[in-house]
């Protein structure tokens, strides 16, 4: 007997798509059954993503979108629904600016700001535009990219760290406002995953991140990517409010002791 696909006959959009998680994110909705509305500033990025949907026989949208810019947002979703005639699920995947790791007095006000404008404002302007579209569709299941550094700080990164704390909240607040109205919203907590970034930091960067993880190897991005098409299907139609981490063990406390050999 032939399964059916999580998101059969679902709309769903992912931002930051043009690569690593939400380019995975993406190919994963599409696998799953979904129309996928891709967003992120780079059209180059997002084209070759939707190339290989396509190629797959999936469905795929290009929407260039800044998400620090309200305009852009909307025009997002109302695009999607235009061309697809609905929107049940989304992820939240859309990350940058902040600062480097530096002392909190080093910080300036400008790299704070712009940390905050993506990673937390843009959230919660996607998720305002996000739930008006899913309430006329009778509901959805909306997955916000946190980080283990939104639940455990991490020293040096004051902005990314408060950003990231924030979204935790946000998450919480929306999925408790809209509950009882059938949108769902979670936040994945991803610890050293094999994007762009660590790739290029190489295979030394890479090594020293799996030891540090209890399960002695770092995530992919597929990984993530299963759990946000999951969190969006029936599957989890009673999981709301909550973070799932994907992180090796990372947030369970600490390893074993290792006797020298």
């Amino acid at each position: 007997m032939e399964t059916q696909p999580l998101l059969d006959g679902k709309v769903a959009l992912v931002t930051g798509a043009s690569r690593g998680i939400g380019a995975a994110v993406g190919r994963a909705f599409a696998a799953a059954g979904a129309a996928v509305a891709l967003a992120a500033r780079d059209e180059a990025g997002l084209r070759d993503v939707a190339a290989s949907i396509e190629e797959a026989g999936g469905r795929a949208l290009v929407v260039p979108t800044d998400v620090s810019s309200p305009s852009s947002v909307e025009a997002l979703v109302d695009r999607t629904v235009s061309s697809f005639g609905r929107l049940d699920a989304a992820c939240n995947n859309a990350a940058g600016g902040g600062h480097g790791p530096m002392p909190l007095l080093d910080v300036t006000l400008d790299a704070w700001d712009s940390s905050m404008a993506i990673n937390l404002r843009g959230t919660f302007v996607c998720l305002q535009h996000e739930i008006r579209a899913m309430l006329e569709s009778g509901g959805g299941a909306i997955v916000n990219m946190s980080s283990t550094a939104g639940i455990d700080a991490v020293a040096g990164l004051a902005a990314y760290v408060s950003s990231k704390h924030g979204l935790e909240g946000l998450t919480k607040v929306a999925a408790l406002d809209y509950a009882a109205h059938g949108v769902r919203v979670n936040a994945l907590a991803p610890g050293p995953i094999l994007t762009d970034n660590l790739a290029r930091a190489g295979e030394q960067a890479q090594q020293a991140a799996a030891q540090a993880m209890p399960m002695r190897r770092i995530g992919t991005v597929e990984e993530v990517a299963a759990a946000v098409v999951w969190l969006c299907s029936e599957q989890a139609s009673f999981v709301t409010g909550t973070t799932l981490a994907i992180d090796g063990g990372k947030l369970a406390g600490s390893p074993p002791f290792q006797r020298p050999q």
